[in-house]
């Protein structure tokens, strides 16, 4: 992470959001999922192992992920990949809307077109 950068705490529901964005890309196992989250947002965001594996539990839970064991080419053993369900395409799809309207009011408040 670059030393010029402070670290930003995801809320649970954002890491929700950022997982299933992550899958929509195809399925990955954990270490995956957390290193591309933190390597598209420039290393600003680092999703922990405690918040990583509970958030994955849940959306799983929910009914918006699956996952099962798979042989890893690359790792030459068995990791457990996520896939995104289409409930929690679905799901993305109403997280993203709200998200996008949560950017543009808070934009609207540390922006105003006229100040003062």
């Amino acid at each position: 992470m670059s030393k010029n950068r402070p670290r930003i705490d995801l809320l649970q529901g954002t890491l929700d959001m950022l997982i299933l964005k992550t899958l929509r890309l195809g399925p990955a196992h954990g270490h995956a999922i957390a290193k591309y989250i933190q390597r598209t947002s420039a290393d600003v965001l680092q999703v922990e192992t405690g918040s990583l594996y509970p958030a994955l539990r849940r959306l799983e839970h929910r009914g918006w992920i699956t996952s099962k064991w798979e042989l890893s080419k690359e790792r030459n053993r068995e990791l457990r990949y996520y896939r995104l369900a289409p409930a929690g395409r679905r799901q993305l799809s109403a997280e993203q809307s709200k998200w996008d309207q949560l950017v543009e009011a808070i934009g609207r408040i540390m922006r105003p077109a006229e100040e003062g």
